[in-house]
């Protein structure tokens, strides 16, 4: 992903309010399925790292982007913002910008 499609991304992630929320269970398989359910049918999704979760949002990104197959937009204190292409065309909401 190149800076400007990051940017992007970004950009649209700051209109988006979080659909899901991490709580002190961390980065559980249930979590993992519905963030990717979530990025099924979104392509972006905007989480929430809650104040009695105990690991950090920046590790909690990487690891859920390695397990949906996503990329992690940005992580700014507890939000996470994480990003995956959808696999058929016609269900693609998201336009990036060429390179």
């Amino acid at each position: 992903m190149t800076s400007k499609q990051r940017a992007y991304l970004k950009g649209i992630a700051m209109k988006t309010e979080p659909i899901l929320q991490i709580g002190k269970a961390s980065v559980t398989p249930e979590l993992t399925a519905a963030v990717d359910e979530a990025l099924n049918g979104r392509e972006l999704i905007k989480i929430t790292v809650l104040k009695n979760c105990l690991d950090d949002g920046k590790s909690i990104a990487e690891v859920l982007a390695e397990r949906t197959h996503s990329e992690v937009v940005q992580v700014i204190g507890k939000k996470i913002v994480l990003y995956r292409q959808a696999k058929e065309e016609k269900k693609r909401k998201i336009e990036l910008p060429s390179g």
